[in-house]
């Protein structure tokens, strides 16, 4: 197969590798997808064969992104995604327990959304200082 991409096309190749490997992989210790470790390994062997050896260093005899790619911003885009999945998923789920986590339909699909959209405001300016357990009860 052959693909041709720009430089600047093949350098956002490497953001999406790197943050799909690191969102697949990242929690796995061990256990990890070989395959795509694999594929991110021969992009960032290309990028140094390219003039781009900035962004790739070798680490017990594998191809790997580079400290430098590594630090040079693309952990706050992951981090920004993360953040939103996090308050998105955490809305949802206070807003179905508020419903008793009833099935939604179309009776209620709307409710949930409202519900939804209070939480993701409240997140919004106060993050999660507001969210308070009651540790007697525990």
């Amino acid at each position: 197969m052959k693909l041709e991409l720009t430089t600047k096309q093949f350098r956002r190749l490497l953001d999406m590798v790197y943050i799909g490997n690191w969102i697949l992989n990242s929690t796995r210790g061990e256990d990890r997808f070989q395959d795509y470790d694999k594929v991110e390994s021969l992009l960032f062997s290309k990028a140094r064969a390219e003039g781009m050896g900035a962004l790739a260093e070798v680490w017990n005899g594998e191809v790997i992104p580079s400290r430098a790619f590594a630090e040079g911003g693309i952990h706050e885009a992951i981090m920004e995604y993360e953040n939103n999945v996090f308050f998105d998923i955490l809305a949802e789920d206070l807003a179905r327990r508020d419903m008793d986590d009833a099935p939604i339909d179309e009776s209620n699909y709307d409710e949930l959304n409202r519900r939804i959209d209070a939480y993701i405001a409240e997140f919004e300016e106060h993050g999660t200082d507001n969210i308070l357990v009651d540790s007697d009860s525990l």
